[in-house]
């Protein structure tokens, strides 16, 4: 049998430690990357901060002349470690603030949190040992917006797998109709009806009873709007009904919101990676770096390194060591290396992003945005599309009018009847406008949207004029009814 010798080509292609390096600092934004830093001064002792000049220009590494003296005719030479004067170290680039500056590290309070303050009024019910056993299992199931989700059976059959308790049903019904009557009023509830209920029934005063009657009896008809049905079941004036609505609409509908969780990432403050000003009618962009280290390389080390290069007779001990060294001085300079590149990209690709969209960052006028994408960006700046993304993934730049993510300068073109090109972000604008404008008690529905803006010769089907109106998280026009 005759065996077939093929000669293949492939061309693969792989990242170096440092490229990889760059690539994942390049993702995190400014607050990541000051954690970063930190763990890598505490992993690698080579690295320390640089604290003599805050406010130093980039000073450019030094590799060294090779020499002659190795040990042991090792691959690496001495003098790639440390120079005749001192040790070669990078500054980063840090020019927006001065040293008069103040800084004041302020306090983090972290109050009660939501299910803490359940806790704390439990200890005031009338429940006895068990029953505040139980309470506790059912306010650990109760979600973030004050909603106990779970059906009770499977509260009970949890109860006698993970505790051995055979609690019945009833029971925990008591239990949840004592934690109920705790605040803030509507915890608990099982479902938005019971919530709005909760909520009413400690209103004595007999202008919530319209609303109670709205919520128990006709909820289906109120979360549609079908207003009018409504109105012809309780025979009610609009004005009656108009009152009645109102007073449902105030409600909380996820009471437990109100104690806000200060681990959750939504509610964290941002701080943003680029500030743009404008002096004088000019645009100075400047990477936000107060609180990011400058960083340079221990002189004990470089020390260290000339000490046991002059001598002859080094131990197998003393290469170890040199070897050890040398690997967390090579790690040490690619960090450095990867921060001052971050710094260069970041600083590269934004200033073409303000040079794409110069008018628009010069007054903050939406309809200014022109259609850009990322390839637009990446063949200005010469970087790849791929490096254009992760730059503008999660960073944000500060203007004179606002703080934005990176993404929202980025949008699709389309055409006008006319020929200009124009971007999405300036239809969906016009579309907001609209729906803004509109008669809440008739609201405009996607088709007569699609025929306003084709009026103003944006020629748009329905669809797409649908697919816009949901990002801006819009509801459809029997949604946004009004009485």
């Amino acid at each position: 049998m005759e065996q077939k010798l093929t000669l293949q080509q492939k061309l693969l292609q792989k990242l170096s430690p440092q490229q990889i390096q760059v690539i994942k600092l390049l993702e995190i934004p400014t607050m990541q990357l000051e954690q970063r830093i930190k763990k890598e001064l505490e992993e690698n002792p080579v690295l320390e901060l640089e604290s003599d000049n805050p406010s130093s220009v980039d000073d450019q590494m030094d590799d060294g002349q090779d020499n002659n003296n190795d040990i042991d005719n090792e691959e690496f030479s001495m003098d790639d470690y440390y120079e005749d004067e001192e040790i070669p170290t990078y500054k980063l680039n840090v020019n927006n603030y001065s040293k008069d500056d103040k800084y004041i590290d302020v306090p983090f309070s972290v109050g009660t949190s939501f299910h803490e303050f359940l806790h704390e009024q439990l200890g005031l019910a009338d429940l006895d040992d068990e029953e505040q056993q139980l309470a506790e299992y059912i306010i650990g199931n109760i979600d973030d917006d004050g909603y106990l989700r779970r059906d009770l059976m499977a509260i009970s059959d949890d109860l006698a797998f993970n505790m051995n308790l055979d609690v019945p049903e009833e029971k925990l019904e008591k239990i949840l109709l004592a934690i109920q009557d705790f605040d803030p009023p509507g915890i608990a509830a099982r479902d938005l009806r019971e919530c709005l209920l909760l909520q009413l029934e400690r209103k004595e005063n007999k202008d919530f009873q319209l609303a109670k009657t709205i919520v128990k009896d006709y909820f289906q008809e109120f979360t549609k709007k079908h207003y009018d049905k409504i109105r012809t079941k309780l025979e009610l004036t609009d004005e009656e009904l108009k009152k009645g609505i109102d007073e449902v609409l105030k409600l909380n509908p996820k009471p437990g919101s109100s104690y806000s969780n200060p681990l959750n990432k939504s509610n964290q403050h941002i701080v943003p990676d680029f500030i743009l000003e404008l002096v004088d009618g000019e645009l100075s962009l400047s990477l936000n770096q107060r609180n990011v280290p400058e960083l340079k390389i221990n002189d004990t080390y470089s020390e260290m390194l000339r000490t046991m290069s002059q001598n002859q007779k080094a131990q197998k001990s003393d290469k170890e060591a040199v070897t050890f060294v040398k690997q967390k001085l090579d790690s040490a300079k690619w960090f450095i290396d990867a921060i001052h590149q971050r710094q260069t990209t970041l600083l590269l690709t934004m200033s073409e992003i303000i040079s794409f969209q110069k008018e628009y960052f010069q007054e903050g006028d939406e309809t200014k945005l022109r259609p850009m994408i990322l390839k637009d960006i990446a063949e200005r700046t010469g970087l790849d599309i791929s490096t254009i993304s992760r730059v503008s993934n999660s960073k944000y730049i500060q203007t004179h009018f606002g703080i934005y993510p990176l993404k929202y300068f980025f949008s699709e073109g389309m055409a006008k009847d006319d020929g200009e090109e124009v971007s999405t972000r300036e239809i969906k604008k016009i579309l907001q406008e609209c729906i803004e404008g509109e008669d809440k008690r008739k609201p405009l529905t996607d088709e007569k949207l699609a025929k306003i803006l084709k009026e103003k010769s944006y020629n748009i089907a329905r669809r797409t004029v649908a697919k816009y109106r949901e990002q801006l998280g819009v509801p459809v026009a029997r949604l946004r009814k009004e009485l």
